[in-house]
């Protein structure tokens, strides 16, 4: 690891503990590659562990066509999830987050390990135990979301925290392609999307997941939470602001958003 990329890594962290944006590391460092910002982003994760927290699953982001044209790429990128940012449905959401915004997800509970090469769609249904709503809360420590892919991925592909539904559904109990989720924000409808919206079906996006874990040895394992990704834009959140997310016969998942310490 050179000293370059853990200077950098430091930069993340200090701005995620001391609630202060940092410029985007593009603006300076516009030769980084895909390759590093994971390097960066697991320097963090390495840290986060250390510390005592615990890797409970990923989260897989840029799975839209229109948010990959916009970073001009044509993949996802994935992030760590941790046990310190999983939250139940019902809860105020107390957590110290600089720029929030919510996403609404499908949530995939592993039954099995999923090792590739070759993991496909249906090799992910059949070693998912259960799908759950999820809304993600979004957070970027690069200011005012002047992201560029490697910023992201860096930043642990900007994950904050996410709150999962209490209803556990069967995979083989609903059409994760046609599902369709709604969101609302105080009460007012803010945006909708179905499941298709995540690679065509966001058994897709874990399967990619799965082959590029395994790929840099470490894969999937058997009770990991795997946000799938969005099926509607991002909406940004306010202290005091109601979350709900409806996704039909999956039920549905809500909080409160509460003024996280050092949050804006």
């Amino acid at each position: 690891m050179s000293e370059r990329l853990e200077s950098l890594a430091e930069a993340l962290w200090r701005a995620e503990r001391e609630q202060s944006p940092i410029p985007p590391l593009t603006d300076e460092h516009p030769d980084l590659s895909v390759q590093d910002a994971y390097r960066i982003q697991l320097v963090n994760v390495k840290r986060r562990m250390a510390s005592g927290d615990r890797v409970v699953g990923h989260k897989i982001g840029l799975t839209s066509k229109p948010m990959q044209i916009q970073l001009g790429v044509d993949q996802p990128d994935f992030g760590h999830l941790f046990q310190s940012m999983w939250f139940e449905s019902g809860s105020t959401v107390d957590f110290p987050l600089i720029q929030p915004k919510v996403e609404p997800e499908i949530a995939f509970i592993l039954a099995e390990d999923l090792v590739g090469p070759g993991v496909d769609l249906h090799q992910v249904l059949a070693a998912t135990r259960t799908v759950v709503p999820a809304i993600e809360v979004i957070d970027s420590r690069i200011a005012d979301w002047r992201i560029r892919l490697v910023d992201t991925v860096a930043d642990n592909a900007s994950a904050g925290c996410f709150v999962l539904g209490n209803l556990p559904t069967a995979i083989s109990g609903v059409d994760l392609e046609t599902v369709g989720g709604v969101l609302k924000l105080n009460g007012e409808v803010v945006q909708t999307g179905a499941g298709a919206a995540v690679m065509g079906h966001p058994a897709k996006a874990v399967a990619w997941l799965a082959n590029t874990l395994t790929e840099l040895g470490t894969p999937l394992r058997a009770g990991h939470v795997v946000l799938s990704g969005a099926v509607s834009a991002a909406v940004p959140i306010q202290p005091g602001d109601r979350v709900q997310l409806s996704f039909g016969p999956l039920g549905g998942v809500e909080f409160v958003w509460a003024k996280g310490e050092g949050s804006d």
